[in-house]
């Protein structure tokens, strides 16, 4: 039974699926889009976005982290240089899932991972959002006064 158990083991030993998530991490911060399956593109995101959280913040200290996660230095590099920068004003949701069907020789769910700001595609046409306000709005007070005063003008010439 797997009662409590948070996070997918993609049927691998620990060692075997920190390697694989390591090394497709690393490919994913050179390449910016990899394919993979459903199940490791998802598994993936838990992997990688904390890393881009902590590669927000330049210091040595993130840095030796993030190399423990990713154990190749031009990755480490590569994601505290270009996709920091990049990601910088981002509050999360870094990484972009797009399923793309089923596998030809298994059948398996396939699904392309993305950094978002670095599609062209999707962010071509787009200007950036604005920040919704949760409050609501002021009544606009000028406008009604001024409508007032024509109707009762009109009202005294007849």
């Amino acid at each position: 039974m797997r009662h409590g158990k948070k996070f997918n083991h993609l049927g691998r030993t620990a060692s075997h699926r920190k390697a694989m998530l390591s090394n497709m991490a690393c490919s994913l911060i050179e390449h910016k889009r990899i394919n993979t399956t459903l199940a490791k593109a998802k598994a993936l995101r838990k992997y990688v976005e904390p890393l881009v959280t902590k590669a927000k913040k330049d210091e040595t200290h993130n840095r030796r982290i993030v190399f423990s996660y990713l154990k190749n230095k031009y990755a480490v590099a590569e994601l505290f240089r270009d996709v920091a920068a990049k990601v910088g004003d981002r509050p999360g949701g870094y990484l972009r899932i797009i399923k793309l069907g089923n596998r030809l020789g298994d059948n398996a769910e396939m699904a392309m991972v993305e950094f978002v700001d670095y599609n062209e595609i999707y962010n071509a046409g787009k200007a950036p959002k604005k920040k919704t306000t949760r409050r609501g709005r002021k009544k606009k007070t000028d406008a009604a006064p001024a409508n007032e005063a024509a109707n009762d003008s009109n009202d005294t010439a007849e």
